[in-house]
């Protein structure tokens, strides 16, 4: 596999960074994860402008023009001759002083990587089975908004709900309203509305999330964000996940329990499947 780094495409063995790389210290910088399909990103303006707001946000600089970033994310994808991939773009504040103040770590990391997109057949849309974690995510936190490099809170959910046999975890925030999974926003469906957590629940503002609400309003279904307890879920008319690698997912369990289905998340999941492939169809 060819990455790149830092202005170059190197083979994947010979990509290396720093020990005193600020990210690999503290977690210094962001990451955007996206969706290619037929060799186009898909939604690269949104996560271009999260990417931009949290650079803003953590004081970061970046390294070059978003125009450059998506010219170098082309010749990426045409190198490693992946038309249907997630691409990840990881970018670090790089190599400053030890210690905490970012004076001097004026040299900015960025890489990228591709990797295979799941697969799924229309038959056997994606499905996950769900863990409450027992970690909490604070509410208002004004760092949930973006993708850090600082993922320990999901990376102890993740492993929590694996060891109970579960595909992923749901996080609990500091209100105890469900926030989201480990890695994705969450949904849920009282009758005919689609709720969501706000994104001061302590969420991530998901791309995908926000490509799901535009879905809802084309197919005219009320949405409403909102909070819910999760003993609540199992009085839903159903759960789902979303986020940029998978789409849209249904949640069929939830700490050993079915969960109720909707026949609303088909309809779902195949818009978003159309829009993914309208969108990143030669123009």
């Amino acid at each position: 596999m060819i990455v790149f780094l830092n202005g170059q495409f190197v083979p994947a063995e010979a990509a290396t960074v720093s020990v005193f790389d600020r990210s690999f210290l503290y977690g210094d910088g962001l990451f955007e994860t996206m969706r290619v399909s037929g060799g186009r990103l898909f939604r690269w303006e949104q996560h271009a402008e999260r990417l931009r707001l949290g650079a803003e946000f953590l004081k970061l600089r970046l390294p070059c023009p978003f125009a450059e970033l998506l010219r170098v994310a082309g010749e990426l994808i045409e190198r490693n001759a992946r038309p249907d991939a997630i691409l990840r773009l990881t970018f670090s504040r790089g190599v400053g002083a030890r210690g905490y103040s970012i004076q001097g770590a004026d040299a900015p990391t960025l890489v990228m990587t591709l990797h295979p997109a799941p697969v799924f057949r229309p038959e056997h849309p994606p499905e996950t089975r769900l863990f409450t974690a027992s970690i909490r995510v604070p509410a208002n936190d004004a760092l949930a908004t973006f993708k850090t490099c600082n993922k320990l809170a999901q990376i102890l959910a993740r492993t929590e709900a694996e060891a109970r046999g579960a595909d992923e975890a749901l996080l609990l925030n500091t209100r105890d309203e469900v926030a989201e999974a480990a890695a994705g926003n969450f949904f849920w469906i009282a009758g005919t509305t689609v709720h969501t957590p706000p994104l001061s629940a302590g969420v991530l503002a998901g791309v995908t999330r926000a490509v799901t609400l535009e879905l809802c309003a084309e197919l005219g279904l009320r949405t409403e964000e909102s909070g819910i307890p999760v003993a609540a879920l199992h009085r839903s008319n159903g759960v789902f996940l979303t986020n940029s690698a998978v789409g849209i997912a249904e949640a069929v369990e939830l700490d050993g329990q079915p969960l109720p289905r909707s026949p609303l998340l088909r309809e779902l999941q195949l818009a978003y499947q159309k829009l993914l492939r309208r969108e990143t169809l030669p123009k």
